[in-house]
């Protein structure tokens, strides 16, 4: 299938999951991190996952939530309300937990790193790759790439002030990039002193 990364925005949309195992209170809570509004088909609940806002119902009204539901999420461990479920679904983006290939949308394995989030899909050949593939990010990216997104997005905001030409935006931006006395800041961890000093170069600027 031809799977694309894309992020969605899901404060206040309404997502059902169907089942609540592993797989299913996981993403019940990302989805309620999100700001969405969750409901569960199960007979089991989470008092966890109720205090953040989630609503358990019984299978009994699958059709009427799946109707209410703008995303889904099927991940039960019985193969015929799996089946159900999609059946209903018609042209609604659904997840399918056990067959993938069965739904129109993945949910990969994300993490943050400051406020720089990475996902990682492995096309469901391998979720432990997948975990290894995460620590090796986490190695790699260090508290001054963080630093400098923030000095970068500082930076940006400066200049629509100042600068109307794209291309001389980006310039600068990379100027920034490289500057050795910024680097320097940001290796010792001195972020005001690096926004200090950008903002007194910016300053020279017609």
């Amino acid at each position: 299938m031809g799977w694309t990364p894309l992020y969605l925005d899901l404060q206040d949309k309404n997502v059902l999951v169907v089942g609540s195992g592993e797989v299913g209170q996981r993403r019940a809570q990302r989805f309620l991190s999100s700001g969405a509004n969750v409901i569960i088909i199960s007979r089991h609940t989470s008092d966890e996952l109720k205090k953040m806002g989630a609503l358990y119902k019984s299978r009994k009204e699958l059709k009427k939530w799946v109707e209410w539901a703008d995303l889904m999420v099927v991940a039960s461990s019985d193969s015929q309300l799996n089946q159900k479920a999609t059946f209903l679904s018609k042209d609604k983006l659904i997840n399918r937990a056990d067959y993938p290939e069965h739904g129109n949308l993945i949910v990969p394995s994300v993490f943050s790193i400051g406020d720089v989030q990475f996902s990682i899909f492995t096309q469901g050949k391998s979720p432990l790759m997948a975990k290894e593939l995460r620590k090796r990010i986490e190695s790699i990216v260090k508290n001054k790439d963080i630093f400098q997104l923030e000095l970068q997005h500082f930076t940006r905001q400066l200049l629509k002030k100042k600068v109307t030409d794209q291309k001389k935006r980006r310039d600068y931006l990379y100027q920034i990039l490289n500057d050795k006395k910024i680097n320097e800041f940001l290796d010792n961890g001195e972020v005001d002193e690096a926004h200090d000093y950008v903002t007194q170069i910016l300053e020279n600027l017609n």
